[in-house]
């Protein structure tokens, strides 16, 4: 029987409804590739819409009834930012015609492929996505691949692949996104309070995670983090359902440091990293496998946090058919993933790295990474991603921003949320300088960028941390030739 994008229509004509985004631009490349005449929407022109148009895919810059009439799809895929009462997706209901939201399609998706990683958690999911995807290119196992960044290895943030055997694909949490994903690899890099306006409560997210295990196959496979306790809390609820199911519950391969004792055995890693160290702030270590070495791994990119990203990918490639080499070279090769510690290049002879941190626990491990890298001193430029986040996870913002030398606030970023004017990103600022440590609040770009011209010096390290909004300070400072 058909399943996944089988199921629709030979040929059909798809129309995605918020084409821009980062996601959305991907999957309608993917479908593109799978045969389908694709057009779609965005109110935001830019270079993801420009590019989408050069390949052929026809773009709208407005959203309104008569582009469903004009192009008449078969069906619609909308992002979660779109509202039902929008006139693309009203036009769409009153002509009986399927709309999906993006999850959903991304789900008809992992339901077509014979093989699917799928790689979740609150931190280093883009990461571990796109390392797996390069040990799998060199591996030469030609996977499809779906990661919510551009990764210049695969020249976008999609790759086609041969085939439907095999897809490695970021599944995200936000909105319960991942529930709708199917998985014969399901990775948890880390479970942690986040998306607060979805889940109240940490014990909510760890059941939400425990619900993507339940759409692991019975015969698959789990990878985590073994110190990881929420990701342990999430094996344990997870596997009692299936018990109390009759069902077989995957194999799971733990991942962390030779000395780590793992929750879930009490015993060393299955993949493990020993003998660590740091030249010039990037890790190098040995890459054990049941206590095997399989090879030394010297990183590219910056933090103890990519340590446990790699050794998450390497579990997931080995039980994909990657051998030892291909793990070792790809880790050895992988620079990053756009807006994930990337260096944007030097302003004024500063060193300008951006990085999507907006979670504190991201923002502390991101600013230890830039720590570690030669430099006189850090200025960091950060903005928090919601209100809801930023009212619940407050302490954790102070504490995590506290012990920087210098702190400089843009205002907090929404585009999902209202603005109640009950939070601000200057509410931060001040309880960080009560504490005695020093912050600013700009509520505008242009006076935050003439104070960063103030205070920047040669030989420093500018780290822009947040959602896209901000991260293209980087791009005004280090403007692309």
């Amino acid at each position: 029987m058909d399943q996944g994008i089988n199921s629709l229509k030979k040929n059909a004509k798809i129309y995605f409804i918020g084409i821009g985004g980062i996601s959305m631009c991907g999957l309608a490349r993917l479908a593109a590739g799978y045969g389908f005449d694709v057009a779609g929407s965005d109110m935001a022109p830019s270079e993801r819409t420009e590019a989408l148009a050069k390949d052929g895919i026809k773009i709208y810059n407005s959203q309104v009834a008569e582009n469903i009439s004009e192009f008449e799809p078969d069906y619609a895929v909308k992002t979660a930012a779109i509202l039902p009462h929008n006139p693309e997706v009203a036009e769409c209901m009153a002509r009986n015609i399927r709309v999906f939201d993006r999850a959903e399609f991304l789900g008809l998706i992992t339901d077509s492929y014979d093989h699917v990683i799928n790689i979740s958690g609150t931190h280093g999911k883009t990461t571990t996505t796109s390392m797996t995807t390069l040990i799998m290119m060199e591996a030469g196992l030609d996977p499809a691949v779906h990661i919510g960044a551009e990764f210049d290895e695969i020249g976008g943030t999609v790759r086609q692949g041969g085939g439907f055997d095999l897809l490695v694909s970021e599944a995200c949490e936000f909105n319960h996104s991942f529930l709708h994903f199917r998985s014969s690899t399901a990775v948890i890099t880390n479970i942690d309070h986040d998306h607060v306006d979805i889940y109240p409560t940490i014990e909510d997210v760890i059941s939400a995670f425990a619900q993507f295990l339940d759409k692991a196959d019975d015969n698959g496979y789990i990878v985590i983090s073994g110190a990881d306790k929420n990701s342990a809390k999430a094996i344990e609820e997870a596997r009692a359902r299936h018990e109390s199911q009759g069902r077989t519950f995957p194999k799971i391969l733990t991942c962390g440091l030779i000395d780590t004792e793992c929750l879930l055995t009490g015993k060393a890693p299955d993949f493990a990293a020993a003998n660590v160290s740091f030249d010039n702030g990037l890790p190098v270590f040995d890459l054990l496998y049941e206590g095997e070495v399989l090879g030394n791994i010297q990183l590219r990119v910056p933090g103890r946090h990519n340590i446990s990203n790699a050794l998450n990918a390497a579990a997931a490639a080995f039980l994909n058919g990657a051998d030892k080499d291909a793990i070792v070279r790809g880790l050895n090769r992988f620079h990053g993933a756009d807006g994930r510690y990337t260096i944007k290049g030097q302003y004024k002879g500063a060193t300008v790295v951006v990085d999507y941190a907006h979670h504190p626990a991201a923002a502390r491990a991101t600013i230890e990474a830039a720590s570690n890298m030669p430099h006189n001193d850090i200025l960091v430029v950060f903005q928090p991603l919601t209100f809801s986040r930023t009212k619940l996870l407050f302490e954790d913002y102070v504490t995590s921003l506290l012990p920087c030398k210098k702190v400089l606030f843009a205002e907090i970023f929404s585009d999902r949320e209202i603005n109640m004017h009950d939070i601000s990103s200057e509410d931060i600022a001040n309880e960080i300088n009560k504490r005695g440590g020093d912050a600013e609040f700009y509520e505008d770009r242009l006076s935050l960028r003439a104070r960063v011209d103030e205070l920047v010096k040669e030989g420093d390290i500018i780290l822009v941390l947040g959602p896209e909004d901000i991260r293209t300070l980087g791009d005004e400072l280090c403007p692309a030739e």
